[in-house]
């Protein structure tokens, strides 16, 4: 069977790739401030690794498939996969592992497929999953939130763990690092705890997890700009949001002993990132309107299933993968047809 899938990027008429990319960059900010000023300086290296790979890796590759390099190094789309894959890292991974997540994201999904407009998976989710799979420990290390943190000496664990893959001598992972809210939530319920009880640890905060409640603002202040200058249209984020807010407010209504609310799953974890920066992403998403409705809920129906009986504590980046995999079935029976033309 063939799919059809229209071609892509699919921006806005009169904006060009370059402008679409660094408009995006520009409305990362405000969730770069928040996530330094939560959770430690790690956030800068990582992103300074994984700008140096993928500007690297996107040169290699165009070399090696004798393509002209200039344009694409400047178009800043290898730029967005290293930001968001950064954004998703613990800021306490080391170097290395940032490398190779930024190699995989760059390479293995995006240039195998033949580069900007052809690749059918989100770039950074590939380099995020393969990471999470490979390294679950390195990658579920996270600096305490939820609690008052003496930021030089986060930063100091922060700049020794990044290279060398170890706190300081003086210093234990025991001591600052811990679960985030969502991890806590999944081992509690494991654990036969009630929402009471898991809430009442320090990862929980009054919206959602702690600290992240503040990135999670940040992102959607950033979404709703790019929302602002049609960069994205809204079909997506408005899809994930209520595929995950629907289901969790029933389980919450059904049982409010094991289901945490709409509310908890909205500001927790990676879910403003996801819906306005990674399911958008012009090239794996649905095409249609229709499409990018179906789409989006899937994602956020996804994320909620396995962030309440999966393995990982979040779910946004299979999620996305998952539903990448959806998109030439959703785009084959929801692009309009032109016409005069029929379906075979």
């Amino acid at each position: 069977m063939r799919f059809e899938t229209a071609p892509a990027p699919h921006v806005v008429a009169g904006f060009t790739v370059p402008r679409v990319m660094f408009l995006v960059l520009l409305a990362l900010i405000p969730v770069a401030i928040a996530h330094v000023i939560v959770l430690g300086p790690g956030l800068a290296l990582q992103f300074a690794v994984a700008a140096t790979v993928a500007l690297g890796c996107e040169a290699a590759a165009l070399a090696l498939r004798r393509r002209p390099a200039g344009p694409a190094l400047r178009d800043g789309s290898v730029l967005v996969t290293a930001a968001l894959l950064a954004l998703c890292l613990p800021p306490l991974l080391p170097w290395w592992l940032t490398a190779l997540g930024t190699a995989v994201a760059v390479l293995l999904g995006k240039h195998v497929y033949g580069g900007l407009g052809y690749n059918p998976f989100n770039p950074a989710m590939v380099g995020y999953a393969v990471l999470l799979i490979s390294f679950p420990v390195a990658m579920t290390r996270w600096p305490l939130t939820g609690v008052e943190l003496d930021w030089p000496t986060l930063a100091q664990l922060t700049v020794h763990s990044f290279y060398s893959g170890a706190p300081p001598p003086d210093l234990s992972w025991d001591t600052w690092t811990g679960a985030t809210a969502l991890d806590a939530l999944r081992t509690g319920l494991r654990q036969r705890l009630t929402m009471q009880e898991i809430r009442a640890g320090a990862p929980f905060g009054a919206l959602g997890a702690a600290g992240f409640v503040s990135i999670n603002l940040a992102a959607l202040a950033g979404g709703l700009f790019l929302l602002r200058r049609g960069i994205v249209r809204w079909q997506i984020p408005a899809a994930v949001l209520a595929g995950i807010a629907l289901p969790a407010a029933l389980g919450h209504a059904l049982d409010p002993g094991s289901h945490p609310g709409a509310v908890f799953h909205l500001f927790s974890g990676a879910t403003m990132l996801g819906a306005f920066f990674i399911a958008t992403d012009p090239v794996s998403a649905a095409s249609s309107d229709r499409g990018r409705l179906i789409y989006g809920a899937g994602i956020g129906i996804l994320t909620w299933i396995i962030r309440r009986w999966g393995s990982y504590p979040d779910g946004v980046a299979f999620a996305v993968l998952l539903m990448n995999l959806a998109v030439p079935l959703i785009d084959r029976y929801t692009i309009p047809r032109i016409y005069g033309q029929s379906r075979d």
